[in-house]
């Protein structure tokens, strides 16, 4: 076999070297690209649609930028795509192709390029991989991957780093969320099976981001987004972040990164690097079992796209995780996985509740003296991106306060290695009401909230009277 193949262990040291600069912008402005491929609620909004009563088709206006949901329980609608999938079998992947086209393209990347965005958080759920699909109980659309090279090629010529987050689990990692994917109480994902999985589509995406020319934005790649708060219900969690990791470095040492070999000639010899890359004596039997399973997936994935093509990014993938004060009750501490680049994610809403009081005040205090920062760099969770946020509050908030609250997060943030907003955009209709004053980064631009160059601030002394 071509030395190039072979698993060099200089090579491996010199990978886990570079540092998360290298890769990813520091500081980091970003924003979510949610509701393109996993539907959130008050991102894209239109009406109920119960199917038990109406018929896609039969909907007049019906366009799905959208899912619906008007309903308390996300799980007695169709507001996810397993519950659309299930009801309309016959016409969801062109109604999702439709949607995936509109929801986020050209038009989009220049908009966020003109407010000087420099990286995007792409939410995906498991089925973009369509061969880890139990069609016989599953039920989702297909064709995304085409329309994610789409869109990341987009962002690649506009020099927008994307980041890969897996954010809809095999399983389902959360409960009654419509972000799951499927809104349901019966949580698998904290199992051998679905882990497995979920591993195996990390290192198709891994493989992906390397050989393929359209993905040479993505930087970085997410373990898992939210997964539940209480570690006492993720059993073999702690295991997964290290199998997440190694599934990686094992994918990327079988790429031989820093010595381009043509696939065309060499197919069977990636297969055989693969195994050879997850046999070392630190990787355990379970990353060459996800390897093995990864092969024929990733293989048929090149086919379908004619990738013939060399190894096109070089640079480590950096691995990221939920950080470890996500969790309570013993959690896992995702530090412990870290092999390489490495970066971790919070989420803060106020709007939710449990954070501070529901009143300016309260809400200007709390974030203008958030230490979540150098917790994290306590535990070795360092560095820290705030992956999720926005201006919605528990109360009504006027213009001055909304221009406050984004000055004050933006300073909290970026004592991190930046922030990333939920979310990019927001459906603008009559059913969606005005979601997008509070949740849209670029409605929020437009009426003054955000600062166009996210570097500036509204005000930069915001947070002087209320600093403990």
């Amino acid at each position: 076999m071509p030395s190039t193949l072979l698993y060099l262990s200089t090579a491996f040291v010199a990978l886990t070297s570079i540092t998360v600069k290298a890769a990813l912008p520091s500081p980091i402005y970003g924003v979510n690209l949610g509701s393109w491929y996993v539907q959130v609620r008050g991102d894209a909004l239109a009406y109920a649609l119960q199917a038990s009563s109406r018929s896609m088709d039969a909907s007049p206006g019906y366009n799905l930028s959208f899912i619906i949901d008007t309903c308390s329980d996300c799980s007695a609608c169709i507001a996810t795509e397993f519950a659309f999938a299930k009801a309309f079998p016959d016409t969801v992947d062109r109604k999702f192709n439709d949607h995936w086209n509109s929801w986020f393209n050209q038009e989009d990347v220049n908009d966020l390029v003109n407010v000087g965005i420099n990286t995007v958080r792409i939410p995906l759920g498991y089925w973009i991989v369509e061969d880890l699909v139990d069609r016989s109980t599953e039920f989702y659309p297909r064709g995304g991957l085409k329309q994610l090279k789409r869109g990341l090629k987009q962002l690649r010529d506009a020099n927008i780093a994307a980041i890969l987050d897996h954010h809809a689990l095999p399983g389902v990692q959360t409960p009654n969320q419509m972000f799951a994917g499927r809104c349901t109480t019966d949580v698998q994902f904290y199992t051998s099976h679905n882990y497995h999985r979920a591993l195996i589509w990390t290192s198709v995406m891994t493989a992906l981001s390397h050989i393929d020319p359209d993905f040479k934005a993505v930087t970085a790649i997410e373990a898992v987004n939210e997964p539940i708060m209480d570690a006492s219900q993720t059993p073999g969690y702690g295991d997964f972040q290290k199998h997440f990791v190694q599934v990686v470095r094992a994918t990327e040492s079988a790429l031989d990164m820093g010595n381009s070999f043509d696939l065309s000639a060499s197919r069977n010899n990636l297969t055989t690097a693969m195994k050879l890359a997850a046999s070392r004596n630190n990787f355990d039997d379970e990353v060459d079992a996800v390897l093995q399973d990864a092969m024929p997936i990733l293989m048929r994935i090149l086919r379908q796209f004619g990738l013939d093509e060399r190894v096109n990014n070089d640079e480590p993938l950096i691995t990221a995780f939920m950080d470890i004060n996500w969790q309570n009750n013993n959690p896992s501490n995702p530090a412990d996985a870290k092999d390489g680049p490495q970066i971790y994610d919070n989420h803060l809403y106020y709007s939710f509740g449990g954070v501070a009081d529901p009143n300016p005040d309260a809400y200007m205090r709390s974030i203008c003296n958030l230490d979540r920062v150098q917790q994290d760099e306590n535990l070795n969770n360092s560095p820290l991106v705030f992956g999720e946020w926005g201006l919605p509050t528990q109360f009504q908030a006027d213009d001055d306060f909304l221009r406050q609250w984004a000055d004050a997060q933006k300073l909290a943030y970026s004592k991190g290695d930046g922030w990333i907003f939920w979310n990019f955009k927001v459906e603008q209709s009559r059913q969606a009401g005005d979601l997008a004053r509070q949740w849209s980064y670029l409605e929020g631009v437009r009426r003054g909230y955000l600062t166009r160059d996210p570097s500036d601030f509204n005000n930069p002394n915001v947070c002087d009277p209320f600093r403990n």
